[in-house]
């Protein structure tokens, strides 16, 4: 007999991360029992779903007679759990709203379609529900070899709605089992968004999309720890299609009160609300979308700055709000803190009275490896619209060292950076810790400022954006 995965697609082959789970000495807050009749298996292993992930938390042993335990002090979240043996043979089942201290009771032939549950309403109606859909499924294998292609296309359409109305007879039945409410997480809010406006004028496209993105999560329980504890298509990937696909090329100012509305539902939730915040807040951190630092700015001065994240540590909420303090000085629009260095004669120059009508910002320094790639390239693009643009350069060693600055004179000529409108600078002397106000930890970093108003219009450039912003401004 074949084995199926699971029907809602939450037995994926993901690839299994044993997950550390300290011993605790007490009492026992789970014990799980398995009885397996004609059991051949010597172990099995007790894992959970997140996010992304499968990870392995436990290990029981036949004691003979098919029967595993699974016994331990680490808490079991809410969420979807499987044991599995060491052929990815895997049966699903349910920790939801009821004490973890049950037994579930099956042969070696057929774990899930022939599973008893004793001491779980949960996973009694959740295995009633996969009998009774892979009944179906059966079905359709026994009457395939007895149909042509066609007519079997038709039959297991058939069949499929048939499947459906199962599945939807369990959740009016069940609305508050946990997996009825995975089966309406799966929903997608696309097939629901409406055409036209309640008074009968239609929709415009921004409209409708305005819906979708507003009501995207009206099927997904984010205020239920669960949905965490779920297989990758239930949750994850659902948000990663948020952020990813559907608010790309979205300004910061629309971004973030979505962020918001989905944050603040997902609060009473203390394990979806920590993963978001931490998934989120990293994303925008590393995005290189110049415009997507104002979004990690607004998370961290809302969410971490306001007490609202009390799991990190005192020292981590401290770090990640003073750089967030700093990016705000630094976000697109604002103004670009004065600069007074010194050339290779030691003349000064001032950022804000260095003429022209736009100024390229770069730190940068010939020991590090992608500036050799990337300043030759963007000084090519700087020659090219230097004149066109009244375009200047403001080019600051980042290290100043000694042994530095001669590798640097040397970069500079073998390299014929030597235009009058872009101007070295040695970074050793200067009117302030550029270091510290600019957020210098990684090089290069390349702004371009309007100098009329000193203010930035672009940052996180390489040679190619330079030249797309270029030829816009052209």
């Amino acid at each position: 007999m074949k084995h199926r995965l699971s029907i809602l697609l939450l037995a994926l082959m993901l690839p299994l991360t044993v997950a550390a789970s300290p011993a605790k000495p007490g009492k026992s807050t789970y014990k799980i029992t398995v009885q397996i009749d004609n059991a051949t298996d010597s172990v099995l292993l007790l894992g959970y779903y997140h996010t992304q992930n499968r990870y392995i938390m436990d290990t029981a042993y036949n004691n003979g007679r098919g029967k595993f335990v699974f016994e331990g002090t680490s808490e079991l979240y809410p969420g979807l759990y499987f044991f599995t043996n060491n052929n990815d043979r895997l049966t699903e089942f349910i920790v939801y709203r009821e004490k973890p201290f049950f037994t579930l009771h099956t042969d070696n032939y057929a774990w899930t379609m022939h599973m008893k549950a004793k001491g779980s309403q949960q996973n009694e109606i959740f295995f009633a529900y996969q009998k009774e859909s892979e009944t179906v499924y059966q079905e359709m294998d026994k009457v395939k070899p007895t149909l042509d292609s066609a007519a079997f296309v038709a039959y297991q359409r058939q069949q499929h709605l048939r499947i459906d109305s199962i599945k939807q007879a369990y959740i009016d039945k069940y609305p508050d089992a946990m997996f009825t409410k995975m089966m309406v997480a799966t929903k997608n809010v696309d097939e629901v968004v409406p055409t036209h406006h309640d008074d009968g004028t239609e929709m415009t496209q921004r409209e409708r999309y305005d819906y979708f993105m507003q009501h995207y999560f009206d099927y997904i329980p984010v205020d239920d720890d669960f949905i965490v504890r779920t297989p990758k298509p239930v949750f994850y990937q659902r948000v990663m299609d948020y952020t990813d696909k559907y608010m790309r090329g979205m300004p910061p100012e629309e971004i973030c009160p979505l962020l918001d509305s989905l944050l603040d539902r997902a609060e009473p939730a203390n394990q979806v609300f920590r993963w978001l915040l931490h998934t989120l807040t990293e994303k925008y951190l590393q995005s290189n979308v110049m415009v997507y630092d104002e979004v990690y700015v607004h998370l961290v001065k809302r969410y971490f700055a306001t007490g609202r994240a009390p799991w990190y540590p005192p020292s981590s909420i401290d770090e990640q709000v003073e750089r967030a303090n700093k990016w705000d000085r630094l976000l697109v629009g604002r103004e670009a803190p004065e600069l007074i260095l010194f050339d290779t004669t030691h003349t000064p120059h001032s950022l804000h009275h260095l003429g022209g009508k736009y100024t390229l910002l770069v730190f940068w320094s010939p020991t590090c490896g992608h500036c050799r790639e990337i300043i030759p390239a963007t000084y090519k693009v700087f020659e090219e619209f230097a004149d066109s643009l009244n375009l200047t350069a403001f080019a600051i060693l980042s290290e100043p060292d000694d042994q530095t600055v001669g590798k640097w004179k040397k970069f500079l000529a073998d390299h014929n950076m030597t235009s009058p409108r872009w101007v070295n600078l040695n970074g050793g002397e200067a009117n302030i810790d550029w270091r510290e106000v600019y957020d210098i930890t990684t090089t290069p970093q390349i702004y371009l400022i309007e100098n009329k108003t000193h203010t930035f219009l672009a940052k996180k450039m390489n040679a190619d954006l330079l030249r797309q912003i270029c030829k816009q401004l052209k």
